[in-house]
């Protein structure tokens, strides 16, 4: 099939990090298309929005094993099948390793896991390699230096290219960065989640080290935007179960302080 190319559009592009790693700047994370928050979209449409996101200067797109229970890894692959691989940066997650309902999340970061985890990634996508390989979330029962040292295995195998750690901690950022260069970090950022800024911030600017925000964290998760797209969110969510309907339970019970802040919020949206 022939490839799609971009006509007349240039987005900015930015470094991450300084190993020469060059995205778009604006980045297309693709977990909606397989669900979670919302139901997912057949395969047909979802290749089409990646599509049509690439023809807008996108080259960006971010993407996880865990995401819609690997079905989205399989969506992005199906689409690179009709873009040009080597304008795409695509990046993907590891380390969620399940849901336990009476512990929470799951986490593994143990190096046999990293490499079965890249393995089947690879595979899934398709591709001969991943541009930015992220640790999920960090297991704190492995130290993060072997996790760490398989990842630089998986950069010498030219499987992965750069490095990226998500939410994790200022010490645990330091002791990854000993052992490889790690190119970005993702973590929330938004109104109401600021402590970042007193030492991750600019632990990233000393380590020249990106900062990879989550899209939907700005908006708070959805809070300032409207109340009736939360409860459709909660309604179609595989997560409604879970922990979301914590978050609905606290919106109803403070849906006074949501009207006031909502009607500042597109007070300030005003020109």
């Amino acid at each position: 099939m022939a490839e799609l190319q971009m006509v007349g559009v240039q987005l900015p592009r930015v470094k991450l990090g300084n190993q020469g790693l060059e995205v778009s700047k604006l980045g297309f994370g693709c977990r909606g298309l397989s669900g979670g928050y919302n139901n997912p979209v057949p395969d047909d449409v979802g290749i089409a929005i990646i599509k049509h996101a690439f023809s807008k200067g996108i080259t960006f797109f971010d993407t996880a094993d865990s995401y819609g229970a690997q079905a989205n890894e399989v969506l992005i692959g199906k689409a690179l099948k009709e873009l040009p691989r080597e304008k795409i940066q695509l990046a993907t997650k590891f380390g969620h390793a399940g849901f336990d309902p009476a512990t929470g999340l799951i986490v593994n970061g143990t190096p046999k896991y990293v490499r079965s985890c890249c393995e089947a990634s690879l595979k899934r996508l398709d591709v001969e390699y991943i541009d930015l390989y992220y640790q999920h979330r960090i297991d704190k029962s492995v130290p993060i230096e072997e996790t760490m040292g398989e990842l630089k295995k998986l950069v010498e195998e030219k499987k992965i290219k750069y490095i990226g750690l998500s939410e994790a901690s200022p010490d645990t950022i330091r002791r990854a960065y000993a052992v490889h260069t790690v190119t970005a970090l993702q973590m929330e950022w938004s109104l109401w989640t600021r402590d970042i800024e007193e030492e991750i911030v600019p632990l990233c600017r000393f380590h020249i080290l990106s900062y990879v925000p989550d899209l939907s964290l700005p908006y708070l998760h959805g809070f300032l935007l409207s109340i009736y797209m939360l409860v459709s969110m909660l309604q179609k969510s595989i997560y409604k179960d879970k922990f979301l309907e914590v978050k609905f339970l606290i919106l109803v019970s403070c849906s006074n302080f949501y009207g006031k802040i909502s009607h500042i919020f597109l007070l300030a949206l005003r020109p």
